[in-house]
């Protein structure tokens, strides 16, 4: 099953402020916790990286839906970091 295209809101940037990221990335070596705005979120709320080789594997693989993105920017962070509580190893809980 095929899932429609959802673009991203404008301004949102939740899923690069939400989860962690365990990988490097340009600008933070040591990957990113959940819950802080990644370096390469410019002040548009935009990925400086997008679509270029260097974006981590994770980013490329999220994509927008409706159950993610919410109606807000605010929906989309509560569901984004509810989803990394229940994915996060046991020791970090």
């Amino acid at each position: 099953m095929k899932l429609p295209v959802f673009n991203c809101r404008p301004q949102c940037g939740a899923c690069c402020i939400a989860p962690s990221i365990t990988r490097p990335l340009p600008d933070m070596p040591h990957g990113k916790p959940a819950g802080v705005a990644c370096l390469q979120l410019d002040d548009t709320m935009n990925c400086k990286v997008f679509g270029q080789p260097e974006r981590p594997t994770f980013c490329a693989s999220l994509k927008p839906c409706a159950d993610m993105c919410g109606q807000s920017q605010q929906d989309a962070l509560a569901y984004l970091t509810e989803l990394e509580r229940l994915t996060a190893p046991a020791s970090l809980t």
